[in-house]
């Protein structure tokens, strides 16, 4: 029986670690945090000063080795953050995450990266994510899919995957399921522990399952963005060099004001809108096959048509896509030949079009 690991005992290894440039250790100096112990691999994050910066590399391996002679200790992953004092005036400026990819290239994990945005949370667009990302593996194309949502990642979820990743060579290797390689920060944590940070550790997770993951030779990457146009969405659009981003809506005029916020986000970023997918477009009942506009209709595709983007395809609110998401067989795997699937697998195809000629510029957008 393998011995059992404690945070505690974490603890106790982290005390011989060293804080750059100061006579404490990690501990006394209060860096180390949200400590996660799952099956005997073991993550936590540590929180340093911009100064500091230029040791966070040697900081990282110092607190990797140190947990992973404890007896029983499978891999270590170890997220750093830093960030800036707050200022005195009434002008507070903004918290940054610094140290580890700062003044960096574009990270550019695949050939295509994609990213899958909303304004708004409950438009379905993880759903949109995984099922999209399936059918571009179904055109032979090698697939991988982030989950960047730190807050509430669903991607476990929709896989069916509940092992947490090994790590190799000071990288995390993607979990693997219907073809797709895959990287969570729920499959890091358990599915009922609460992420409780501020948001430069949230930047710096990010940058980190896109620069610490040993991706293979993908031709896309999707990435389920989380919703909103927080500090996570900025760090993706402005750290990644996206090829452009697909924006997720509900026909309804409320989702819609907040698609627009997205879609102005990724403007001031300079990454290209590919378009529009408008999600629970129409419900079909299953006992007499009347079309119901449960949010209404068109509106997405009429937004679309306003800003000068190609809209890409409505898909049903619909039991069948909802049933197969929440077991962890999304409908593209589970159902390819259905109506449903050949929703998704017509968008893909035309994302795929679009990414062969589409270049960083991208198209205007015009907000009013």
């Amino acid at each position: 029986m393998s011995a059992q690991i404690t945070e505690q005992k974490i603890l106790n290894a982290l005390k011989s670690v060293q804080m750059p440039g100061q006579n404490s250790d990690i501990l006394t100096s209060e860096a180390v945090s949200n400590i996660v112990v799952k099956d005997g691999n073991v993550g936590f994050t540590i929180e340093i000063s911009p100064e500091q910066a230029g040791a966070a590399n040697a900081l990282k391996a110092d607190a990797e080795n140190a947990v992973n002679a404890i007896n029983g200790v499978l891999s270590v992953s170890v997220i750093l953050t830093a960030h800036k004092p707050a200022v005195s005036s009434t002008s507070q400026a903004p918290v940054e995450a610094v140290g580890e990819g700062a003044g960096e290239d574009l990270l550019k994990p695949a050939r295509h990266v994609v990213a899958v945005a909303s304004g708004k949370g409950g438009v379905g667009k993880s759903t949109t994510s995984i099922n999209l990302a399936l059918a571009f593996a179904a055109q032979g194309l090698k697939t991988g899919i982030l989950d960047a949502d730190i807050y509430g990642p669903s991607l476990p979820r929709l896989l069916g995957l509940s092992e947490k990743p090994r790590s190799e060579n000071n990288k995390l290797l993607p979990l693997s399921a219907f073809g797709l390689e895959a990287m969570s920060i729920g499959f890091l944590v358990d599915e009922d522990a609460p992420t409780i940070w501020r948001g430069p550790m949230v930047m710096s997770a990010v940058q980190q399952m896109l620069r610490d993951v040993a991706w293979g030779d993908l031709d896309i990457l999707v990435i389920d963005m989380p919703p909103g146009t927080g500090d996570a969405q900025l760090t993706l659009s402005q750290r990644a060099d996206l090829a452009g981003a697909v924006i997720v809506s509900t026909p309804q005029d409320l989702a819609l004001i907040d698609a627009r916020k997205g879609l102005n986000m990724f403007r001031r970023v300079n990454v290209p809108v590919l378009g529009i997918v408008e999600n629970m477009s129409y419900f079909v009942c299953p006992s007499c096959g009347e079309i119901s506009d449960i949010f209404g209709t068109g509106g997405a595709k009429a937004e679309a048509e306003r800003l000068g983007l190609p809209f890409l395809g409505g898909i049903p609110l619909d039991m069948e896509i909802r049933a197969t998401s929440d077991a962890g067989t999304p409908i593209v795997a589970e159902n390819f030949s259905s109506p449903h699937a050949q929703a998704y697998v017509k968008i893909a195809e035309t994302l795929t079009a679009q990414l062969e000629k589409e270049t960083r510029t991208g198209p205007a957008i015009i907000m009013d």
